[in-house]
């Protein structure tokens, strides 16, 4: 099994309704987000993937989260914009604009500091 990771920035805010602490504010975070992709075999040139196709569908997914509120962004607005939901909702976009008979997104973790971490992946 191989595995590939790219790791890209975005900034956005949000607010957790419910949550008892500075949090339930709109806040903003610089995420950082860490794509992983998983495959059997490698293409002829000995790539499971190439980086920069991985990225680019990335930055529009990405992109669609720049600078916004998180609270309001499609597929997330309904539920609390936590990093766990966040993740889910990044693998499902990536995976479905990716996702192919040689590789497969394995999972996405966001870090909102370079403390904190939520990954998803029906496989974790």
């Amino acid at each position: 099994m191989f595995e590939i990771c790219v790791k890209l920035r975005f900034s956005a805010a949000h607010r957790l309704a419910g949550y008892e602490g500075n949090c339930a504010n709109l806040h903003g975070h610089n995420w950082d987000t860490e794509i992983f992709v998983r495959g059997e075999e490698l293409d002829k040139l000995g790539f499971l993937a190439d980086f920069r196709k991985i990225k680019k569908v990335a930055d529009v997914t990405l992109g669609r989260l720049d600078h916004a509120d998180l609270n309001e962004v499609p597929g997330l607005a309904g539920r609390n914009p936590t990093s766990e939901h966040l993740a889910q909702y990044l693998y499902d976009a990536l995976s479905a604009a990716l996702d192919c008979a040689q590789y497969r997104v394995h999972r996405v973790c966001v870090r909102e500091t370079p403390e904190t971490a939520a990954c998803y992946g029906p496989e974790l």
